[in-house]
């Protein structure tokens, strides 16, 4: 009975853990580019540094294929965090996966 009530308690430890996750966080992978521009004679055409980074969000689509988006500097630091949270997110959910397939499999056991 004990660990029941110790998984109990790490269920709702972890759906209160993804419920905050939740909250903030953003589908995707992030990448960072460097480019040139269009302006003839800047550094970057050259052999000079490239501009950048610019931070861009990776995701595949409803139909399967690759999509994303750029994210302007002042979206980067709360994007950047809600990856993370997303990424958080989904290792709480696998436990929480685990714990269920755990229980459901104790129910059976005891049941026969």
């Amino acid at each position: 009975m004990a660990r029941s009530i110790d998984s109990t308690a790490q269920r709702r430890k972890l759906l209160g853990e993804i419920a905050r996750l939740a909250e903030v966080a953003i589908f995707g992978t992030l990448s960072e580019t460097y480019r040139t521009c269009g302006q003839a004679g800047c550094h970057c055409q050259g052999d000079g540094p490239k501009h950048g980074p610019h931070l861009n969000v990776s995701y595949r689509g409803e139909q399967g294929k690759t999509t994303g988006y750029y994210v302007p500097k002042g979206a980067q630091q709360a994007t950047r965090q809600g990856v993370e949270a997303w990424q958080k997110m989904q290792q709480h959910l696998r436990e929480l996966a685990e714990l269920n397939k755990e229980r459901n499999l104790q129910s059976a056991r005891e049941a026969d």
